[in-house]
Protein backbone atom coordinates (compact mmCIF):
# COMPACT_ATOMS: atom_id res chain seq x y z
CA UNK A 1 0.00 0.00 0.00
CA UNK A 2 1.43 3.44 -0.70
CA UNK A 3 2.16 5.06 1.95
CA UNK A 4 2.68 8.63 3.32
CA UNK A 5 5.19 10.39 5.16
CA UNK A 6 4.79 11.07 8.35
CA UNK A 7 5.47 15.17 9.21
CA UNK A 8 5.11 14.99 12.80
CA UNK A 9 8.67 15.94 14.44
CA UNK A 10 10.11 13.31 16.78
CA UNK A 11 9.25 14.74 20.55
CA UNK A 12 7.69 13.66 24.19
CA UNK A 13 4.66 11.42 24.59
CA UNK A 14 2.20 10.96 24.84
CA UNK A 15 1.40 10.14 21.27
CA UNK A 16 -1.73 7.95 21.10
CA UNK A 17 -4.77 9.96 23.12
CA UNK A 18 -7.30 7.53 22.68
CA UNK A 19 -10.28 6.38 19.93
CA UNK A 20 -13.15 7.71 18.12
CA UNK A 21 -15.97 5.95 16.05
CA UNK A 22 -15.33 5.33 12.80
CA UNK A 23 -19.93 6.86 12.54
CA UNK A 24 -19.69 6.38 8.94
CA UNK A 25 -19.28 2.78 9.30
CA UNK A 26 -21.07 1.97 12.39
CA UNK A 27 -22.84 5.23 13.57
CA UNK A 28 -23.95 4.81 16.58
CA UNK A 29 -23.99 0.85 16.93
CA UNK A 30 -20.36 -0.79 17.83
CA UNK A 31 -20.40 -4.18 17.06
CA UNK A 32 -18.40 -5.32 20.45
CA UNK A 33 -20.46 -6.41 23.58
CA UNK A 34 -17.40 -6.61 26.39
CA UNK A 35 -18.25 -3.67 28.76
CA UNK A 36 -14.86 -1.80 28.71
CA UNK A 37 -14.32 -2.09 24.88
CA UNK A 38 -17.81 -0.95 23.72
CA UNK A 39 -17.12 2.00 25.78
CA UNK A 40 -13.18 2.68 24.58
CA UNK A 41 -14.03 5.66 23.27
CA UNK A 42 -14.06 6.63 26.89
CA UNK A 43 -10.69 5.57 27.63
CA UNK A 44 -8.11 8.33 27.82
CA UNK A 45 -4.98 7.42 27.02
CA UNK A 46 -2.99 10.63 27.31
CA UNK A 47 -1.04 10.13 30.57
CA UNK A 48 2.91 8.94 30.09
CA UNK A 49 2.11 5.60 31.70
CA UNK A 50 -1.53 3.96 31.28
CA UNK A 51 -2.25 0.80 33.21
CA UNK A 52 -5.01 -1.66 32.05
CA UNK A 53 -6.20 -4.09 35.36
CA UNK A 54 -9.21 -6.54 36.20
CA UNK A 55 -10.09 -9.84 35.77
CA UNK A 56 -9.48 -12.26 32.67
CA UNK A 57 -11.95 -11.28 29.95
CA UNK A 58 -12.78 -7.76 30.77
CA UNK A 59 -11.02 -6.40 27.77
CA UNK A 60 -7.53 -5.76 28.50
CA UNK A 61 -5.85 -7.26 25.58
CA UNK A 62 -8.37 -6.62 23.44
CA UNK A 63 -7.60 -2.75 24.32
CA UNK A 64 -3.44 -3.05 24.09
CA UNK A 65 -3.78 -4.85 20.66
CA UNK A 66 -6.05 -2.29 19.30
CA UNK A 67 -3.69 0.84 20.53
CA UNK A 68 -0.81 -1.77 18.59
CA UNK A 69 -2.71 -2.56 15.69
CA UNK A 70 -3.59 1.31 15.21
CA UNK A 71 -0.05 2.37 15.65
CA UNK A 72 1.11 -0.04 12.42
CA UNK A 73 2.68 -2.75 14.97
CA UNK A 74 2.49 -6.10 13.67
CA UNK A 75 0.23 -8.14 16.21
CA UNK A 76 2.79 -10.88 16.91
CA UNK A 77 4.87 -8.09 18.64
CA UNK A 78 8.01 -6.29 17.93
CA UNK A 79 9.67 -2.85 16.71
CA UNK A 80 8.03 -0.44 15.61
CA UNK A 81 8.58 -0.46 11.81
CA UNK A 82 7.38 2.44 10.19
CA UNK A 83 10.50 4.82 10.78
CA UNK A 84 8.45 7.65 9.66
CA UNK A 85 5.98 6.76 7.75
CA UNK A 86 2.51 6.50 8.15
CA UNK A 87 -0.18 4.20 6.16
CA UNK A 88 -1.61 5.79 2.80
CA UNK A 89 -5.08 5.83 5.07
CA UNK A 90 -4.99 6.08 8.89
CA UNK A 91 -4.76 2.43 10.62
CA UNK A 92 -7.47 1.79 12.22
CA UNK A 93 -8.85 -0.87 15.07
CA UNK A 94 -11.40 -3.35 15.43
CA UNK A 95 -11.41 -3.96 11.44
CA UNK A 96 -11.72 -0.02 11.27
CA UNK A 97 -14.73 0.24 13.34
CA UNK A 98 -12.28 2.75 14.92
CA UNK A 99 -9.61 5.63 14.19
CA UNK A 100 -6.45 6.38 16.63
CA UNK A 101 -6.43 10.07 18.16
CA UNK A 102 -2.98 10.58 17.78
CA UNK A 103 -0.63 13.91 18.84
CA UNK A 104 -0.63 16.36 16.27
CA UNK A 105 2.42 17.17 16.84
CA UNK A 106 5.24 14.85 17.91
CA UNK A 107 6.05 11.29 17.54
CA UNK A 108 8.03 8.49 18.94
CA UNK A 109 11.52 7.79 18.03
CA UNK A 110 11.53 3.98 18.48
CA UNK A 111 8.62 1.95 20.01
CA UNK A 112 8.02 -1.66 20.64
CA UNK A 113 4.98 -4.43 21.03
CA UNK A 114 5.36 -7.04 23.79
CA UNK A 115 3.05 -9.90 23.58
CA UNK A 116 4.14 -12.22 26.31
CA UNK A 117 2.09 -15.10 24.36
CA UNK A 118 3.98 -14.90 21.38
CA UNK A 119 7.46 -13.23 22.56
CA UNK A 120 9.46 -16.62 21.82
CA UNK A 121 8.91 -16.14 18.19
CA UNK A 122 9.85 -12.23 18.10
CA UNK A 123 12.77 -13.23 19.71
CA UNK A 124 13.28 -16.17 17.47
CA UNK A 125 13.34 -13.51 15.10
CA UNK A 126 15.12 -11.12 16.65
CA UNK A 127 18.02 -14.04 17.01
CA UNK A 128 17.77 -15.10 13.29
CA UNK A 129 20.21 -14.56 10.75
CA UNK A 130 17.05 -12.70 8.04
CA UNK A 131 18.06 -9.78 6.39
CA UNK A 132 15.03 -7.28 7.77
CA UNK A 133 15.38 -9.05 11.58
CA UNK A 134 16.55 -6.41 13.95
CA UNK A 135 20.73 -5.66 15.00
CA UNK A 136 21.18 -8.03 17.61
CA UNK A 137 23.04 -4.91 19.32
CA UNK A 138 19.96 -3.44 19.77
CA UNK A 139 19.10 -5.52 22.53
CA UNK A 140 22.39 -6.16 24.46
CA UNK A 141 24.24 -8.40 21.97
CA UNK A 142 23.48 -11.81 23.87
CA UNK A 143 20.81 -14.07 21.63
CA UNK A 144 17.69 -13.73 23.28
CA UNK A 145 17.02 -17.59 23.04
CA UNK A 146 20.01 -18.31 24.64
CA UNK A 147 18.48 -16.57 28.00
CA UNK A 148 15.28 -17.64 30.24
CA UNK A 149 11.98 -16.31 29.24
CA UNK A 150 12.75 -13.52 32.03
CA UNK A 151 15.86 -12.76 31.40
CA UNK A 152 15.35 -12.12 27.37
CA UNK A 153 12.02 -9.91 28.63
CA UNK A 154 14.56 -7.94 30.86
CA UNK A 155 16.98 -7.81 27.74
CA UNK A 156 14.59 -6.09 26.33
CA UNK A 157 13.56 -3.39 28.49
CA UNK A 158 16.80 -2.76 29.79
CA UNK A 159 18.25 -2.01 26.15
CA UNK A 160 15.05 -0.50 23.94
CA UNK A 161 12.83 1.02 27.03
CA UNK A 162 14.10 4.88 26.65
CA UNK A 163 12.70 8.41 26.05
CA UNK A 164 10.93 9.52 23.34
CA UNK A 165 9.32 5.74 22.33
CA UNK A 166 5.90 4.04 22.63
CA UNK A 167 5.52 0.77 24.46
CA UNK A 168 2.68 -1.48 24.32
CA UNK A 169 2.91 -4.24 26.68
CA UNK A 170 0.28 -7.14 27.02
CA UNK A 171 0.55 -9.20 30.76
CA UNK A 172 4.93 -8.69 30.39
CA UNK A 173 4.99 -10.63 33.61
CA UNK A 174 3.93 -13.65 32.67
CA UNK A 175 7.65 -15.02 32.62
CA UNK A 176 9.08 -12.32 35.58
CA UNK A 177 10.47 -12.94 38.82
CA UNK A 178 9.57 -10.73 41.24
CA UNK A 179 13.35 -9.23 41.16
CA UNK A 180 13.06 -8.97 37.29
CA UNK A 181 9.67 -7.35 37.56
CA UNK A 182 10.74 -4.25 39.93
CA UNK A 183 13.87 -3.93 37.19
CA UNK A 184 11.62 -3.60 34.63
CA UNK A 185 9.19 -1.06 36.45
CA UNK A 186 12.75 1.14 37.31
CA UNK A 187 13.01 0.93 33.95
CA UNK A 188 9.90 1.95 32.45
CA UNK A 189 9.69 4.53 35.44
CA UNK A 190 13.17 6.27 33.90
CA UNK A 191 12.02 5.97 30.28
CA UNK A 192 8.61 7.42 31.35
CA UNK A 193 10.33 10.53 32.79
CA UNK A 194 12.37 10.92 29.76
CA UNK A 195 9.42 11.50 27.45
CA UNK A 196 8.11 7.93 26.57
CA UNK A 197 4.65 6.72 26.38
CA UNK A 198 3.56 3.06 28.50
CA UNK A 199 0.24 1.93 27.77
CA UNK A 200 0.25 -1.72 30.10
CA UNK A 201 -2.17 -4.29 30.65
CA UNK A 202 -1.33 -5.83 33.47
CA UNK A 203 -2.34 -8.38 36.60
CA UNK A 204 0.27 -7.60 38.54
CA UNK A 205 0.32 -5.32 41.69
CA UNK A 206 4.31 -4.85 41.32
CA UNK A 207 4.18 -3.22 37.87
CA UNK A 208 0.46 -1.60 38.96
CA UNK A 209 2.84 0.36 41.36
CA UNK A 210 4.34 2.11 38.76
CA UNK A 211 4.64 5.70 39.71
CA UNK A 212 2.38 8.46 38.74
CA UNK A 213 0.55 6.68 36.35
CA UNK A 214 -3.15 6.13 35.26
CA UNK A 215 -4.83 3.18 36.31
CA UNK A 216 -8.37 2.15 34.98
CA UNK A 217 -9.74 -1.15 36.39
CA UNK A 218 -11.43 -2.62 34.12
CA UNK A 219 -15.30 -4.82 34.40
CA UNK A 220 -18.74 -6.18 33.90
CA UNK A 221 -19.61 -2.40 34.37
CA UNK A 222 -17.05 -0.67 31.89
CA UNK A 223 -13.82 0.79 33.44
CA UNK A 224 -13.42 3.05 35.81
CA UNK A 225 -10.29 5.36 37.10
CA UNK A 226 -8.44 3.43 39.94
CA UNK A 227 -6.28 4.41 42.90
CA UNK A 228 -3.72 1.99 43.26
CA UNK A 229 -5.26 0.73 46.87
CA UNK A 230 -8.22 0.21 45.35
CA UNK A 231 -7.76 -2.02 42.98
CA UNK A 232 -9.17 -5.50 43.76
CA UNK A 233 -6.10 -7.39 42.35
CA UNK A 234 -4.30 -5.13 45.41
CA UNK A 235 -6.95 -5.95 48.10
CA UNK A 236 -6.82 -9.28 47.35
CA UNK A 237 -3.25 -9.82 47.12
CA UNK A 238 -2.33 -8.19 50.12
CA UNK A 239 -5.29 -10.03 51.86
CA UNK A 240 -3.77 -13.68 50.92
CA UNK A 241 -0.10 -12.65 52.06
CA UNK A 242 -1.64 -11.75 55.65
CA UNK A 243 -3.70 -14.81 55.70
CA UNK A 244 -2.95 -17.34 52.71
CA UNK A 245 -4.78 -20.25 54.99
CA UNK A 246 -8.04 -18.62 55.15
CA UNK A 247 -7.77 -18.20 51.55
CA UNK A 248 -6.89 -21.76 50.30
CA UNK A 249 -9.47 -23.38 53.42
CA UNK A 250 -11.97 -21.35 50.84
CA UNK A 251 -10.37 -22.18 47.17
CA UNK A 252 -9.68 -26.26 48.51
CA UNK A 253 -13.32 -26.35 50.08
Amino acid sequence: MPRRRDVRRFGRGPYILGFERDADRWGAGFPYDVPAVAAIEDLRLDAPVTLLAGDNGTGKSTIVEACAEAFGFDLHGGELERSGQLPATPRAAFERTLEPVLDRWSRPRTGYFLRAESFFNVAAYTDSDDLHSPDLSLYGDTPLHQQSHGQSFLALASNRFQGQGLYILDEPEAALSVTVILAVLSVSHRAAGNGAQFIIATHSPILLALPQATIYELGEDGFRECDYDDLDVVRLTRGFLADPERYLRSALG
